[in-house]
């Protein structure tokens, strides 16, 4: 059977079974026969209680992983540079303390945070895209500015954390990467934007395809290169802001989905961007229920999980991009 295939099943068995056990495992068990008829009837509390915490935890670490993997393959095709992830070059770091900032100034505005994380991405997006630029975009020079501009943001979002307000606390647990007491509002939220950009996602997968030419090979394809880099970039910020905004600050993910994927079946954006939303959100909400079940009733949060796994890799993809690409 076809490998691409073989890959797609793959996941997607695996996908299904974690939602299995993430919805049946935690300090109330229920059996899946007992969890299903209980949705329907809506006469069993305990299956209440699943359905009111756990099922809106279950989709937000879904459509979080999907959202963060489909952002680094977009940020990926724009910089021609394997090594980019919206966790590691200050993206959602620069989401997360825009929110912070705009919401201790104007506390009412506490629910308009995926537009501010929007902004605050963008404007991360832009610091590293300046000050990287040196005639052309070096591979090697955008990780270590977008790693210095991450360092800046995280420590500027960290220093919040002292001014003690009611305000600033809320939206800290709002941006942290625990996704407990994720409501169906958090759902509602992610589904719409982070769906949208998983959509829109679809419509640039041949322009992705063409940015792995020469600049002025896709030119002449018919490709207008600067308006294909600024709409795929526009996509892959709204992906990285509302996972940010609603499922906290996670790295690697972004890094560590494509090159597998791109393993797995190939380099066709066609393919590759759906297969990466799914491992995406197979990856996250495998890393929250080991989390929240591997030391219950103490949780680790999945950003820990993420960075214990995904540090190594970077030092191991900056080695082969050094290696590849040269700097």
């Amino acid at each position: 059977m076809n490998k691409k295939i073989v890959s797609f099943v793959g996941v997607i068995i695996l996908l299904l079974g974690v939602i299995m056990i993430s919805a049946t495992t935690g300090s109330i068990k229920v059996g899946l026969v007992e969890l299903t008829q209980g949705l329907f009837s809506g006469t069993n509390e305990e299956v209440e209680v699943v359905k009111d915490l756990r099922l809106p935890r279950i989709i937000v670490a879904l459509l979080t992983g999907a959202a963060l993997a489909v952002s680094g393959v977009l940020l990926q095709a724009v910089m021609r540079n394997p090594l980019a992830d919206a966790g590691v070059i200050g993206i959602s770091s620069g989401a997360g303390f825009i929110s912070l900032l705009m919401v201790t100034i104007f506390p009412a505005m506490f629910f308009w945070m995926p537009l501010f994380s929007f902004l605050g991405g963008a404007f991360a997006c832009f610091l590293v895209y300046s000050f990287s630029w040196k005639t052309g975009l070096s591979p090697m020079r955008i990780i270590l500015v977008g790693v210095a501009i991450n360092a800046t943001f995280t420590g500027l979002g960290q220093s919040f954390n002292y001014r003690g307000s009611y305000a600033v606390t809320s939206v800290n647990q709002a941006i942290s990467s625990i996704f407990t007491m994720k409501t169906w509002s958090d759902v509602e939220i992610l589904g719409i934007y982070g769906v949208i950009g998983l959509i829109l996602s679809l419509f640039v997968c041949s322009w992705c395809n063409m940015l792995a030419l020469q600049d002025k090979t896709a030119g002449n394809l018919g490709l207008s290169v600067t308006r294909a880099r600024l709409i795929i970039s526009i996509i892959a910020v709204l992906l990285a802001s509302v996972a940010t905004a609603v499922g906290g600050l996670i790295a690697f993910v972004g890094l560590l989905v494509p090159h597998i994927a791109r393993l797995l079946i190939g380099s066709d954006h066609r393919l590759l961007i759906p297969f990466s939303a799914l491992a995406g959100a197979l990856l996250i909400l495998s890393a929250d229920t080991l989390g929240r079940t591997i030391l219950a009733p103490t949780e680790i949060p999945a950003s820990i999980i993420m960075t214990i796994i995904g540090g190594p890799f970077l030092v191991f993809m900056l080695r082969r991009g050094d290696r590849i690409h040269g700097a």
